[in-house]
């Protein structure tokens, strides 16, 4: 009863009492104070026996329900466990120390092709492609002495005899304190990844041979900081050792000075993601390169970053700079054809415009070589320019160079281009001019004054140019000017050499001539 509860023990251990004194009191004819005092002793120890007796089923029956808690706990986590491991995204598998598969998921039979019972019967190394046993067989030996998990990339073989790459890592499932165990398998599918990888690494390859064959270096600005990073071939672009990064102010020391804002600008936002300058650099030897930085504005982490290429423009610059110089000289040259060509017409019309004065050859001849020497004076001017063209200012001030100095001369008028051919003929007018005023007029006196000036017509009257030589002073000769080879330059009995509407006044204290230029004529 004292197994049964608490209650039914103080119940027999009365009962027994009483049993007891009623016996004694049958069979001895009286209870004496002997049985009295067992009876109460009786009772006692069975009331402690029945309290010791409940609480020790009281803490038997706690440690039972802990028990069962952990014991339902640890069937949760198993089953937890259990089917991590069927559905795991990942191959999984229990091995011995020897290798040979004891349990495998559902993923590592997709994987191979094999059901489980088949993976039950192979060993992991089975499974490794021939090539990559080798390393395979070293992973599992250490992995018998090794305390931490280790794996290695290795070709799996399928059932079907093709092949695929994972990486498999081995762990140790020994218990702390036993010699010998089992390990764990893990194997993940990475023939993306692999195939991923390859790619890139071509493709960096690619990149690396493209930047060699252009000799490129690549470049980095950190926004943020103010550095700059780049490849070998961008140091020694810039003629400095290489060097894991530098502030961007160090390269003030080989920038040119007036490319060194445009430099210093790209450490400042852009309002375009594309970035493109030249920039000059003075190198060790003291030659100085053209460099093309090349790039795009990005953003990395909290970091905004600009990148991109560097190359040497140094050869095409000196390319593009020979052939503008060839192209030059060809210019020249077809220009130098260009106004000889001009210069025989004029001198044909010379010698068609000279008669004999009176059958005077040596007189004709004195004034054939005149006129060619104003001619190759004129010819002169124009070679000394780059352009096909001279300005109307300056031939008139080469004639009367000499003059400036001793005589009253102003020489007024706008800027006004001749071509080569129409600057030749216009040189033979003003010299035919000067000539005349030298023997007759203002500038054969001291006190004579000379005026040179040209305008364009006022509205109404077309685009032509208007010319005026005006002599103040007296004159050697009175009205006339020769009916010779000079009349027939300026226009007195005809048509000048070049222009139109000429006209000639000899005043008695002077000389008023007027020549008009069409636009047409300047310019052709």
């Amino acid at each position: 009863m004292y197994l049964e509860g608490r209650r039914a023990a103080i119940a027999a251990t009365l009962a027994i009492a009483g049993a007891g004194l009623w016996a004694q009191n049958v069979l001895g004819g009286r209870i004496s104070n002997e049985d009295w005092l067992r009876a109460i002793y009786l009772l006692v120890s069975g009331g402690v026996i029945a309290f010791v007796f409940h609480r020790l089923r009281q803490d038997l029956r706690k440690a039972v329900e802990v028990a069962e808690s952990r014991l339902a706990a640890v069937e949760a986590t198993e089953g937890r466990f259990r089917w991590a491991f069927e559905r795991a995204a990942m191959g999984f598998a229990n091995a011995n120390e020897n290798g040979e598969l004891l349990q495998s998921n559902r993923r590592l039979c997709e994987l191979t092709g094999y059901t489980e019972a088949e993976l039950a019967q192979l060993r992991l190394v089975s499974l490794v492609h021939p090539d990559d046993r080798d390393s395979m067989l070293i992973l599992i030996e250490g992995q018998g002495k090794a305390t931490t998990p280790s794996g290695a990339e290795v070709r799996l073989l399928r059932k079907d005899g093709t092949t695929f790459w994972a990486r498999v890592v081995l762990s140790s499932s020994r218990p702390d304190g036993v010699l010998s165990g089992g390990m764990f398998v893990v194997v993940d599918d990475i023939s993306e990844r692999r195939t991923a990888r390859e790619a890139i690494r071509a493709q960096k390859e690619r990149l690396s041979l493209a930047l060699s064959a252009g000799r490129l270096g690549t470049w980095q600005i950190d926004l943020t900081d103010g550095t700059v990073t780049g490849s070998d071939k961008f140091w020694d672009t810039l003629g400095l050792p290489p060097a894991a990064s530098r502030p961007l102010q160090d390269l003030a020391a080989v920038v040119h000075p007036a490319d060194w804002p445009k430099l210093a600008a790209t450490t400042e936002p852009a309002s375009t993601t594309n970035h493109d300058i030249e920039i000059r650099v003075r190198r060790a030897d003291g030659n100085i390169r053209w460099i093309a930085l090349r790039g795009r504005e990005e953003r990395h982490d909290d970091h905004l970053l600009r990148i991109g290429v560097a190359a040497d423009l140094t050869e095409r610059r000196q390319t593009t700079l020979l052939r503008a110089a060839v192209k030059k000289r060809e210019r020249v040259m077809l220009e130098q054809r260009h106004r000889f060509s001009n210069l025989f017409p004029v001198i044909t019309a010379l010698v068609k415009m000279v008669d004999f004065p009176e059958n005077n050859v040596a007189k004709y001849k004195e004034d054939l070589i005149d006129r060619i020497r104003a001619l190759e004076a004129t010819h002169t001017l124009l070679s000394r320019r780059t352009s096909a063209s001279v300005l109307l200012d300056d031939l008139v001030v080469r004639e009367l160079q000499l003059y400036m100095g001793t005589r009253d001369i102003v020489v007024d008028g706008p800027d006004i281009i001749l071509s080569s051919g129409a600057a030749e003929s216009f040189a033979m007018v003003v010299h035919e001019l000067t000539t005349n005023s030298v023997k007759h007029g203002a500038l054969g006196e001291p006190g004579g004054r000379l005026a040179v000036n040209w305008s364009f017509a006022p509205e109404g009257e077309g685009n032509d140019v208007v010319f005026h030589w005006v002599e103040s002073g007296r004159r050697k000769k009175a009205k006339m000017i020769g009916r010779g080879f000079g009349s027939m330059i300026i226009g007195i009995d005809g048509a000048p050499l070049i222009g139109h509407s000429s006209k000639l006044e000899i005043l008695d204290h002077g000389l008023r001539y007027s020549l008009r230029l069409s636009r047409h004529e300047i310019e052709s």
